[in-house]
């Protein structure tokens, strides 16, 4: 959801790159609530963060909790920003209450990196 919005935040002048401490799979359900918003994100692919990548970028935004605790030291000069976001794919509930988790990740997600690229780009 990140990357979505961030592409669509930063545009063509930025490179933006969505990587882990571990790869996951397509989560058909952030797909579906990212086209919601009109946003295709299912081109994503899920990656684990590579020395290289970590010494092209400059920002690292981090999410959710397990995320800021295992976050590898950043190379002298780097920025990493915390976002501490509950992960909607450990929902449980009903697929009515599961999805509504997913909504309101997105919408706070959506918010958090529409100000970053404010902040970023003026």
């Amino acid at each position: 959801m990140c990357e979505g919005y961030a592409k669509a935040a930063f545009g063509e002048g930025w490179a933006v790159l969505s990587a882990g401490i571990e790869a996951h799979g397509k989560n058909p359900r952030a797909i579906a609530i990212m086209a919601e918003d009109g946003l295709d994100i299912s081109a994503q692919e899920s990656t684990v963060l590579t020395d290289e990548m970590m010494a092209q970028t400059d920002y690292f935004v981090t999410v959710c909790g397990h995320a800021d605790e295992h976050c590898p030291v950043l190379p002298p000069g780097k920025t990493r920003i915390h976002w501490p976001l509950p992960d909607p794919a450990k929902a449980t509930g009903s697929e009515e209450e599961i999805m509504a988790q997913f909504r309101a990740v997105r919408d706070d997600v959506k918010q958090r990196v529409q100000a970053l690229a404010a902040e970023l780009l003026d």
